[in-house]
């Protein structure tokens, strides 16, 4: 494993039509390039992760796993709009000297590829054997067989769609907001707005089942009425607890964009038809759905697969079948794993 930094020499030019210059990427690269370059397995990373998938994916990802760094040249980059190590809104903006904040410019998913196809550029990487990711990190990967059809020889998507629904956009904006009231107002401390926007992120990665089996009703204390309005229930204090720990992490301004980025997400809106989008390219896809998903569900990841079969892809199609909700792909990895691992050996 090694850790890297690249600058993009030039400005590059968002799906907003504004630009960005002096473009910083955090990377990670696993394993050797074979001498044709025709070894490359590109991991885009969820949300709130890193570049170095060793962190959040570490039962997928090394010698001898699902994707193994002994035969394959591992490529993981922390996205554009990141904050961890790639230009984000905490980055400093070269014209004042401080933190861009709010004056960032919008990005998309599709401006979050073009910098990464930029990388690989700078790598000498023209061919990516497999392009593969789960939620935020599926959407790349749909995205960089839409915007490099020749380029991508397989992509596996998984807990992702084509198409954010109405239903992810409205819990990513009630979060935003909670993040921008903090920013505008301070009454409830610089963080506590980011805290409630993971709080209910995380309940979105869950399903009714893992909620129930985990906690039920359980009280902290055999009695009730002990903690007048704190938190009360074994639930409550659970999200507490994660809601702190993300804010030790994870930078406000990054949550914002990466969140909107997200609602923008809709391969046949932006370029017409998700035929125009993935017809030109010969790729081998695999989409994974999980059951007890519902914030990118089974149904989604079925209209994209009959799509893709509509114009005669080699597709796979899994559904996991687990109650751990949206979180399955990072929490429950042994069907993950196996399936990952069947796939690229079928490649």
């Amino acid at each position: 494993m090694t850790a890297h930094e690249y600058s993009h020499p030039e400005r590059i030019l968002l799906n907003s039509g504004q630009s960005l210059p002096d473009i910083r990427v955090a990377y990670h690269t696993f394993g050797e390039l074979n001498a044709d370059k025709s070894n490359v397995v590109l991991i885009c990373h969820p949300l709130t992760a890193d570049s170095n998938p060793l962190n959040w994916w570490g039962a997928i990802v090394g010698p001898n796993k699902a994707i193994d760094t002994n035969r394959y040249f591992v490529l993981c980059s922390n996205v554009l709009g990141g904050c961890y190590g790639t230009t984000g809104p905490s980055s400093i903006n070269p014209k004042t000297g401080t933190p861009y904040g709010l004056s960032f410019p919008i990005i998309t998913i599709r401006d979050m590829v073009t910098v990464q196809r930029h990388l690989c550029d700078h790598l000498g990487i023209e061919r990516i054997h497999m392009v593969i990711g789960g939620s935020m990190g599926g959407m790349q990967a749909l995205e960089w067989v839409a915007q490099c059809p020749d380029r991508v020889h397989a992509c596996v998507s998984i807990a992702a769609t084509s198409q954010v629904s109405p239903l992810a956009i409205a819990f990513d904006s009630v979060g935003r907001h909670a993040i921008l009231n903090d920013l505008v107002t301070h009454t409830s401390g610089p963080s506590s707005g980011l805290a409630i926007a993971r709080q209910l992120g995380h309940i979105t990665y869950l399903s009714e089942e893992a909620l129930e089996a985990k906690f039920s009703r359980q009280l902290q204390d055999a009695d009730a009425f002990q903690y007048h309005m704190a938190p009360e229930f074994q639930v409550e204090s659970y999200l507490s607890y994660q809601g702190n720990k993300f804010v030790n992490r994870f930078d406000p301004y990054a949550y914002l964009y990466l969140t909107k980025a997200i609602s923008y997400f809709d391969l046949a809106h932006h370029y017409g038809s998700i035929e125009a989008a993935l017809g030109p390219s010969h790729a081998s896809f695999l989409i994974m759905a999980i059951r007890s998903d519902w914030l990118y569900t089974s149904k989604q990841s079925k209209t994209l697969v009959y799509e893709l079969m509509k114009q005669n892809k080699h597709v796979s199609f899994v559904e996991i079948d687990s109650d751990y909700g949206h979180d399955t792909f990072l929490i429950d990895s042994d069907e993950t794993r196996a399936v990952i691992h069947g796939f690229l050996d079928s490649l």
